[in-house]
């Protein structure tokens, strides 16, 4: 293993026993790995600027947990401590188990150094970070896979998440006896989420496509509270930079649904963006039944058109 992943293998070793959360973090910070600590029973940073203050400085780090002695460990990924984790959620219909079975079965992910069983019933795969080269994090929403590299962040053992149903902690469920592997982040990615490859088409077209793809999936990603103002959001983002309205509710429909909105709602959502984004000058009224009343939005009977998400900008 590489030093960093040696270390923090050995530490959380021992924190599968019954040890406080500041012990953990003094050990991983001796080890010159550096820590931060998050709300207790949550995820969030209680520092100032999130992971970036992340340290090995012993004082800092006894400070932190004489004022907060409850809170949660983590630890920043990529290059500050050269550990990257690829993060399996389970939610609803989505099980990025099924997913990261299939990318074992590629070859793309079976180096990791050591697994960790979440709160939510997803595990945490940990693999050294990629000497001399950027993995930025990443989220592939709809195979449950989120990959944790530069700037990101991880919660680490023997942290506990609490919610109104009950507590729940990370634990380490098995470390790898052999040489870990460095992971391939990119094609992992490609590999659950690939991006269409336009075919003879340049410059903003792509783009298009491009950015609709990840505002799609960012939509998809989205948690109850956020889903119907993320799909306004995103369908701004798309008005702005000019897809047509009816590609819009292509793309993003999909994702929509699958976080639990329904038709009516989505179209209704992605209308009122375009409203508000690309403002049209008044119009003479349409009768009704006339073929111009669907706007592009419905079809001829009044239904709601939800295509291909990838009809026209794949």
């Amino acid at each position: 293993m590489t030093p960093a992943v040696e270390a923090v293998a050995r530490v959380l070793r021992r924190a599968a026993s019954p040890w406080p959360v500041s012990a953990v973090a003094r050990e991983l910070a001796a080890a010159g790995v550096p820590v931060f600590p998050c709300l207790p029973g949550g995820k969030r940073p209680l520092t100032t600027h999130g992971f970036h203050d992340a340290t090995t400085d012993l004082e800092q780090i006894t400070a932190w947990w004489r004022e907060h002695p409850e809170a949660n460990l983590a630890v920043p990924t990529g290059a500050a401590s050269g550990l990257v984790v690829v993060d399996v959620d389970v939610h609803g219909p989505v099980d990025g188990y099924r997913a990261f079975d299939h990318a074992h079965r590629a070859g793309l992910v079976s180096g990791w150094a050591f697994l960790v069983s979440t709160p939510s019933a997803g595990m945490h795969a940990y693999y050294p970070a990629t000497p001399d080269r950027d993995q930025r994090s990443w989220q592939a929403a709809r195979a449950g896979i989120d990959f944790r590299g530069d700037g990101g962040y991880i919660v680490v053992p023997p942290s506990t998440v609490s919610t109104a149903r009950r507590s729940a902690g990370y634990r380490v469920r098995r470390i790898n006896a052999g040489v870990p592997s460095v992971l391939d982040a990119d094609q992992l990615r490609e590999f659950l989420d690939p991006r269409p490859t336009p075919r003879r088409t340049w410059g903003r077209e792509v783009e298009q496509s491009a950015d609709a793809s990840r505002l799609a999936a960012w939509v998809a990603g989205r948690a109850e509270g956020e889903r119907n103002r993320g799909l306004f959001w995103a369908a701004c983002r798309l008005a702005e930079n000019g897809v047509p309205a009816p590609d819009a509710l292509d793309v993003l429909a999909a994702a929509a649904s699958q976080v639990g909105l329904g038709e009516r709602e989505i179209t209704a959502t992605v209308r009122s963006a375009y409203r508000t984004a690309q403002p049209r000058p008044s119009a003479p009224p349409v009768q009704r039944g006339s073929p111009a009343a669907a706007d592009g939005w419905f079809t001829h009977d009044g239904a709601v058109r939800l295509s291909s998400p990838t009809r026209r900008l794949s």
